[in-house]
């Protein structure tokens, strides 16, 4: 019984032991994973760009808008506090890519527009020399082919008739009269006709009624001037005959890029209506005088052609790399790594000394634009490495974390939820070119096909159908689905559809047409930066200038014809402007 009683003892001590342990250690350790797995999760947080106050332990999409979340390093600044960090994997998820600043031989690329026209040297008035009514025509209509000593028409005139019937009468009196013969004969001759023409009448001794106009060069006939049955008087122009075995390619040159180009620039060019082909040529004229109208001058390609295979009028788009007049090699970087606020702009420079990737922002004051660069003229060293994509998203994280970015120049947390950073033509807006789809630039076309309604209504004085317009841009804006921009495509939509909606509410609210003109300008201002930064549509669109606007300091807008119509004159300056640039086909 004692011996039981030992046993319940033990066995109670037992069991109270192994519960005591459990408490104490089993609850450290659960302790210890539960700080495992809170430290854990606090390693990254995941946040949205455009709306700050979203936090995520991983990632995923934004649940206000759709983006994509970036990680928020929660890390402590040790190191220049001006610098923003990034973690290897907001890195990849940005896109981010660097390269090192180098010097070079800056080289502009200027692209000019233009036209195939004949070469004004080879183009030709085809005269009669007889005086009568058109009795027959060999060539009919503009554009056909002819030949050095074809027949174009037969003409009847009766001077002429005069003239045989006096020659052969003079033929009778040879003999005693000759000198009355030789006149009668020269009087022919004047008319053009041969001494084997002369000739032939006398041996045949009939009048001839229908005398043919012969070509006096060969070529295509640009212009008929002519119908049977009319009437011609000597030296009356019958046909315009241009020969295009060689022609001229006129190129429009705007007056920012005249003092590139000079006589003997190499010229790469392609025709819209030969595609996949390449062409080139040499500039041998500059026009001296610059249209008053198009506020362009033309430079000169003389081309030979064989097979005829350009043709007058075709469009033609070309490319000259003219070279800057400096004695040394100077800094240039890509035009995507230079976020755009004027002549002072922002770049984002890596910094290689420290352990941990971060970028600091900086100032750089840009030279003149050399078509996929800019030319630095401070702001940079030769080897320092800067970020050439994924700027935007470099910079959305300078502002989350409260650092001077180019939106945010003084830096501070920002404390609005939905502060998309407005930016007008005023301040300060970059084009970096920003890769879209099909199924984004789809979703944009309406809000486009609206804008080119107003901008008619404008060109056509007509304030009712434009606050009309304005309506429908509207609706085709609230249209747009945010979430199918990604990355740094949806925060610049962000940024471009807040301006707009503000723009079209201040058009619809105006009460003349004069009022609707100035946010008109604004909204040309986004669209454009939309269009270059998403690329070109299904179509070429024309971004065209008035330098007239604002008190001479100029405004743009779109088009999708080439030809000037000024949408913020009307009728009162239709024609006051030039085409800038064309993106797209």
């Amino acid at each position: 019984m004692k011996n039981r009683k030992t046993i319940y003892i033990a066995i109670s001590t037992l069991v109270l032991g192994l519960l005591l342990g459990w408490m104490i250690f089993g609850s450290a350790e659960e302790s210890s994973k539960t700080e495992e797995v809170h430290d854990h999760s606090e390693e990254t947080v995941w946040t949205c760009s455009m709306h700050p106050q979203i936090r995520a332990n991983e990632p995923g999409a934004c649940p206000l808008c759709g983006m994509d979340l970036i990680p928020l390093s929660n890390e402590s600044d040790d190191g220049n506090p001006l610098e923003v960090r990034m973690s290897p994997t907001a890195m990849q998820l940005a896109n981010v890519q660097t390269s090192i600043v180098s010097k070079q031989k800056p080289v502009k690329d200027v692209r000019m527009n233009g036209k195939v026209k004949t070469d004004e040297r080879n183009v030709f008035s085809q005269s009669s020399h007889i005086p009568g009514r058109i009795e027959k025509l060999t060539v009919n209509f503009t554009g056909e082919a002819v030949q050095k000593g074809q027949v174009l028409a037969y003409i009847y005139s009766p001077e002429l008739v005069a003239a045989q019937e006096e020659l052969l009468e003079a033929q009778k009196m040879k003999e005693t009269q000759p000198s009355l013969f030789n006149a009668a004969k020269e009087k022919l001759k004047n008319w053009k006709l041969t001494e084997k023409h002369v000739n032939q009448i006398l041996a045949n001794g009939k009048i001839q009624e229908q005398f043919p106009i012969l070509a006096d060069v060969s070529g295509i006939v640009t212009d008929k001037k002519i119908n049977l049955g009319d009437y011609i008087l000597k030296g009356q122009s019958l046909y315009e005959i241009a020969d295009i075995s060689s022609v001229w390619v006129l190129f429009d040159v705007y007056e920012s890029d005249i003092p590139w180009i000079k006589q003997g620039d190499k010229v790469e060019f392609t025709v819209r209506a030969l595609p996949n082909e390449k062409f080139k040529g040499e500039v041998s004229f500059i026009d001296p005088v610059i249209n008053s109208e198009t506020r362009v001058a033309s430079a000169r390609v003389i081309l030979k052609n064989p097979g005829q295979r350009l043709k007058p009028d075709m469009f033609v788009q070309g490319t000259i790399k003219s070279q800057l007049d400096v004695n040394e090699e100077v800094i240039v970087v890509p035009k995507s790594a230079v976020m755009w606020t004027g002549e002072r702009s922002v770049v984002y420079v890596k910094n290689a000394s420290s352990d941990k990737v971060s970028f600091l922002m900086k100032m750089v004051t840009l030279g003149p634009s050399l078509g996929d660069g800019y030319l630095i003229k401070e702001g940079l060293e030769v080897g320092e490495e800067i970020a050439t994509n994924g700027t935007f998203s470099i910079d959305a994280a300078a502002q989350l974390a409260g650092k001077p970015s180019m939106m945010n120049p003084e830096g501070g947390v920002p404390v609005s939820g939905h502060n998309h950073g407005e930016t007008t033509h005023s301040e300060s807006m970059s084009t970096e070119e920003i890769a879209v789809g099909q199924k984004e630039k789809a979703a944009l076309s309406p809000l486009f096909e609206a804008y080119f309604k107003l901008k008619n209504n404008l060109v056509n004085d007509n304030f009712k159908a434009g606050i009309s317009s304005a309506k429908e841009m509207t609706a085709f804006l609230n249209k747009v689905d945010m979430k199918i921009f990604k990355g740094d495509a949806h925060n610049f939509w962000m940024k471009r559809s807040d301006v707009l909606s503000k723009e079209l509410k201040k058009a619809i609210s105006t009460k003349e047409i004069g009022e609707l003109r100035k946010p008109f300008e604004e909204i040309s201002n986004q669209l454009i930066m939309i269009l270059k930064s998403f690329g070109a549509m299904d179509k070429a669109i024309y971004i065209e200038h008035c330098p007239m606007v604002n008190n001479n300091k100029g405004a743009d807008w779109l088009s999708l014809e080439p030809e000037i119509k000024n949408p913020y004159y009307g009728d009162a300056m239709l024609k006051c402007g030039e085409v800038k640039e064309v993106i797209g086909k």
